[in-house]
């Protein structure tokens, strides 16, 4: 069987619904994509690589705030 995984919901939230420091209307999950496609210079499959313990379950929804508060917030 098998294991089912559990997205956390923040991901699919904006960045202003989310965070109160955030007026943009970007979903969190897509803010993390670009940063991370900003950091490997444009690189898709090290972005994919970068971005999959975000998106895939192996990240709480408190580690996705906290680094989202470390890394995005200007």
């Amino acid at each position: 069987m098998a294991e089912e995984v559990t997205e956390a919901k923040v991901l699919n939230e904006t960045m202003s619904e989310a965070f109160d420091w955030s007026d943009s209307k970007t979903v969190v999950r897509d803010a993390i994509w670009d940063y991370f496609m900003e950091k490997n210079d444009h690189n898709t499959e090290k972005t994919i690589a970068d971005v999959k313990p975000y998106t895939g379950g192996e990240k709480s929804e408190d580690d996705i705030k906290d680094f989202v508060e470390k890394n995005l917030k200007k």
